[in-house]
């Protein structure tokens, strides 16, 4: 497990890389509300089955599970954390674009622009 995951149980994580961390922060800065947080979620859709949406959110919910890097915090319901366990969150800059981008080991495929994926 990387020394960056902060998990609430000992076999259920989700990193954040310091990149996205360092995006985030400046999303909130923007947004000038220092109690958000990055939501992740997995719904059904996209062109390989699931797809992964981002969202800020104020709110922790009953069954939400929070993760923190560097003072940002990622919130994730516990359904969507079954699907996600073990992925990685990055923000990747190139030239044709930057975007968040989830490592998913658990994904079997996933579409061509990265934001859906199949188990």
């Amino acid at each position: 497990m990387p020394e960056a995951d902060i998990a609430p149980a000992p076999d259920r994580v989700l990193g954040l890389s310091a990149s996205a961390a360092r995006r985030v922060a400046e999303l909130m800065r923007a947004e000038k509300n220092d109690g958000l947080m990055l939501r992740i979620a997995v719904s059904g859709g996209g062109c390989s089955g699931f797809q992964y949406g981002f969202s800020f959110d104020d709110t922790v919910r009953d069954d939400d599970l929070t993760f923190e890097r560097d003072g940002v915090r990622v919130v994730v319901d516990d359904v969507s954390l079954d699907l996600l366990n073990g992925s990685e969150i990055d923000y990747v800059e190139e030239l044709i674009g930057a975007s968040f981008q989830v490592k998913n080991p658990n994904a079997t495929a996933s579409c061509g622009c990265g934001t859906s994926f199949s188990m």
